[in-house]
C-alpha cells in the first residue's frame, strides 16, 4: 500500500523529507496544491500530483512561483486549503505578491512550503528563504526531522486558519532529500466547499473583499496576528531541550542542524556539559521560553544554515532581557566559530564545540591516517561537470559558438540558469558571459541591445529554456521588442523543465495531474510580439550556424531562433536510438589527423572517448545514444552514423 494512500494510523513508513511533507498536507485535507520545480522542493508537488484523481485535489506546476502562489491564494480566499512550494531563489519571484498576502491574510489554510539549498548543491546561489518570514510579518516553522515535516506541515494549516494568514515552512536539502521513518497519522475526510465572499465591510477580512488596503489597518491586524503566534510559540511541542538543568553551554539550534548538533554532542561525549534547544517555531521567536533557558548559562552557541538569523535575533531578545538574565558569551556565525557559507555537518560543530569546551577530539585515529596516507590508493580523477551525451544543449552551443567566431564582431551571449548555464564551462565552448536569475539574460540582452548609440557594435545574443521562457523571459522579450533592441533570442526547446526532471510547462500538451491541456506555442507567441522568428533542429550543425550568421547580421529588431530538440534523457527519447555510431579507423588518423583531437578535446561527448593504445577515437557504445551530431564535426568523416532500423 502507497503512504499516500494509507489510512492506518500509527503505521510507520520510510519517506522522504519533501514525501513526509506532501503526507502531512494531505492529513491536513489539502484541496489545491501549486508551485514551480526547483531542486530540492519539487518532489512535494509531484507526490500529490499523484493522489490528485483519488483524493479530489487540484494540483498544478504554474508558470512561476508569482502565479503559483496567487493559485493558492486563490483557493485560501474561497475557504480551501492550499499549499504551494518553491526552492529558494522561488522566494524572490514569489515575494511581490507575498507582501501583500501577508497583509490582506488569508481564509482556509495557506501553507507556503520553501525548500533552500544551502552549499547551492544544485543552485545558483544559496540565498535563504528565513529573512522573508519577519520581512512580512508571518509565521515560520523549521522541521528538525522527517517525523516533524509531517507533523508540522499538518499544523501548519491549523495554525494558518487560527491566525487568518499565510504560514511558511522551510526545509533544507538535507531534509527535502534524504529519507526516515515517518509514523503517519489518519487522512483527512473533510469536504470543502468552494466559494469566495466578497459583500461584506471592506475590513472585514474573511467575508469582504481580499485587499491588503487600507494599510494602516491591515498592518496593525497583521501584527496583532505574529503577537498572537509568539504566544503560541510559547507552548510549541516542536520546541524541544535536552540536556542538563544548568549546561556548562547551551547549544540552539533548528532544521536539519538539529541533527548535526544531536551526533557532534555523542562524538563528544558531553551530553552532560551541554544543553540543546531546538527550535522548530523560528519566527517569532518565543521570548519566554528562550527567556527560561538563556537564563540557565553564560555561554550560547547557535548553529543554523546559512546566514545566522537565528543568532541575530536571539541576540535583539538576549539585550532586551539582559537585566533579568545577565550577560552572555554568543558563538556562531559572527564570531567565526560556525562557517557563514554552505552546508554544516557534524564534523563542523564537532570542530567549534571542542573549542568553546578545550576538549581533545581526533576525527581520524593516528593508526588509521598513517594506514590512509601510507597506502597505494587509486585516485579517482576529478570529473567536470558535462552536458549529457546526446543533449542537444551541446550542439546548440558548439553553433552559436562558431557563428560568433565567423562573425568575428567579439559578439557574446547573455544566459541564465538551467541545464544551458553550463553553456559558460567548457563543455558548452564558453559561449555565455552572464549567468544570473531566470529570464535575465533576456533582460541583460534587452539593455545591451540599446548601447549601439555610445558605440558598442558587438552582436549580443540570449538564451533561454523553453520552460524559462514562460517563466521570466517573456516580459523581457516584450520590453526588448518595444523599444527595438537589436538582439537575437535563442529558445533551447527541449520539451520540458528539464533540470528538476521533465515537469510539464505551458509548452506542452499535459499538466502536472497527466490530463490533457492546449500547449502555448513559442514561435506564435514571439510572432505576436513582433519578433521574427526562426526554427530549426540543433543537431543540424550547418544549418543552424547558417541561420544564426544570417539573423545576427540583421541590424535592427528582435529575432528569436527557436533550436528544438528533445533532451536525451526525457522519458520520451529514452531508450531510442535514433543512429547507430562507429568510427572508421582508416579514416581516424587521431594525433596525425591535423585536427588536433576536436571530437574528444573540443566538442567532448561523454560518448566519445580517446583509446590510448590505437590512437584512435572511438564510441562508448554505453553511453552513446546515437544523435548522430558528432558525425557532423570530424574534418576527415572518420564518424560513421548508420540509421538504425
Amino acid at each position: 500500500m502507497s503512504f499516500l494512500t494509507d489510512n492506518r494510523e500509527g503505521i510507520q513508513h520510510l519517506l522522504m523529507g519533501n514525501e513526509a511533507i506532501a503526507r502531512g498536507a494531505l492529513e491536513a485535507g489539502v484541496n489545491v496544491a501549486s508551485g514551480y520545480p526547483g531542486t530540492p522542493s519539487s518532489e512535494i508537488i509531484e507526490t500529490l500530483a499523484r493522489v490528485s484523481g483519488e483524493r479530489n485535489l487540484y494540483v498544478e506546476w504554474s508558470t512561476n512561483e508569482k502565479v503559483a502562489l496567487e493559485v493558492a491564494a486563490a483557493a485560501s480566499f474561497a475557504k480551501l486549503r492550499s499549499l504551494c512550494a518553491m526552492k529558494q531563489v522561488g522566494m524572490n519571484v514569489a515575494s511581490d505578491f507575498l507582501l501583500h498576502l501577508a497583509l490582506c491574510g488569508t481564509r482556509g489554510g495557506m501553507v507556503v512550503v520553501t525548500c533552500d539549498d544551502p552549499g547551492a548543491l544544485s543552485s545558483s546561489n544559496e540565498g535563504e528563504s528565513r529573512h522573508f518570514a519577519r520581512m512580512f510579518e508571518i509565521p515560520l516553522l523549521e522541521p528538525g526531522d522527517f517525523q516533524e515535516a509531517k507533523n508540522m506541515a499538518k499544523w501548519a494549516f491549523e495554525l494558518s486558519e487560527e491566525i487568518r494568514n499565510v504560514v511558511i515552512v522551510r526545509s533544507v536539502t538535507r531534509v527535502s532529500h534524504a529519507s526516515g521513518n515517518v509514523k503517519l497519522g489518519r487522512l483527512s475526510q473533510t469536504q470543502r466547499h468552494a466559494e469566495f465572499k466578497y459583500d461584506d465591510d471592506a475590513l472585514e477580512t474573511y467575508e469582504g473583499p481580499a485587499e491588503s488596503t487600507p494599510v494602516g489597518h491591515k498592518h496593525t491586524l497583521q501584527q496583532e496576528k505574529i503577537k498572537k503566534v509568539a504566544e503560541i510559540f510559547e507552548e510549541s511541542p516542536f520546541n524541544t531541550y535536552h540536556g542538563p538543568e544548568k549546561p556548562e553551554l547551551l547549544i540552539i539550534t533548528s532544521s536539519v542542524c538539529n541533527l548535526y548538533t544531536k551526533e557532534a554532542i555523542n562524538l563528544l561525549g558531553v551530553e552532560e556539559r551541554v544543553g540543546l534547544l531546538k527550535l522548530g517555531t523560528t519566527w517569532p521567536l518565543p521570548p519566554k521560553l528562550l527567556k527560561r533557558y538563556l537564563s540557565t548559562t553564560d555561554k550560547i552557541m547557535i548553529v543554523e544554515e546559512v546566514l545566522p538569523f537565528l543568532e541575530e535575533n536571539i541576540k535583539i531578545l538576549a539585550a532586551e532581557q539582559a537585566k533579568e538574565i545577565g550577560a552572555k558569551t554568543f558563538y556562531g556565525k559572527n564570531d567565526g566559530s560556525i562557517p557563514s557559507v554552505g552546508e554544516l555537518n557534524p564534523d563542523l560543530v564537532v570542530l567549534a564545540l571542542s573549542k568553546i569546551l578545550s576538549t581533545g577530539y581526533m576525527a581520524m585515529p593516528s593508526e588509521y591516517k598513517k594506514r590512509f596516507q601510507d597506502s597505494s590508493f587509486v585516485v579517482v580523477p576529478d570529473r567536470g561537470r558535462t552536458f549529457c551525451p546526446g543533449c542537444p544543449h551541446r550542439a546548440s552551443f558548439w553553433s552559436i559558438h562558431n557563428a560568433l567566431q565567423m562573425d568575428n564582431r567579439k559578439g557574446f551571449v547573455c544566459g541564465d540558469i538551467g541545464c544551458y548555464a553550463m553553456g559558460r564551462l567548457s563543455c558548452g565552448f564558453n559561449t555565455t558571459k552572464t549567468l544570473h536569475a531566470m529570464g535575465s539574460g533576456t533582460g541583460l540582452a534587452s539593455g545591451f541591445g540599446k548601447l549601439a548609440k555610445f558605440g558598442m557594435d558587438q552582436p549580443v545574443l540570449a538564451v533561454c529554456g523553453d520552460s524559462t521562457f514562460f517563466h521570466a523571459v517573456m516580459p523581457a522579450l516584450v520590453n526588448a521588442v518595444h523599444h527595438n533592441s537589436n538582439i537575437t533570442l535563442v529558445v533551447l526547446d527541449n520539451s520540458g523543465t528539464a533540470m528538476t526532471g521533465f515537469q510539464p510547462h505551458p509548452g506542452l500538451t499535459v499538466n502536472a495531474m497527466g490530463e490533457e491541456a492546449p500547449a502555448i506555442d513559442i514561435a506564435k507567441v514571439c510572432e505576436a510580439m513582433g519578433a521574427v522568428v526562426e526554427i530549426r533542429d540543433p543537431f543540424d550543425l550547418e544549418g543552424t550556424r547558417n541561420t544564426l550568421n544570417r539573423l545576427i547580421e540583421k541590424e535592427e529588431g528582435v529575432k528569436v531562433f527557436i533550436l528544438r530538440q528533445g533532451c536525451a534523457l526525457s522519458p520520451e527519447k529514452r531508450h531510442a536510438k535514433e543512429y547507430d555510431m562507429r568510427i572508421d579507423e582508416a579514416l581516424c588518423l587521431g594525433e596525425d589527423c591535423g585536427c588536433n583531437r576536436l571530437c574528444t578535446r573540443i566538442f567532448q561527448c561523454p560518448g566519445l572517448i580517446w583509446d590510448r593504445e590505437k590512437n584512435r577515437a572511438m564510441i562508448d557504445e554505453v553511453l552513446c545514444v546515437g544523435c548522430g551530431v558528432c558525425s557532423s564535426i570530424c574534418p576527415a568523416e572518420a564518424i560513421k552514423k548508420e540509421e538504425v532500423a
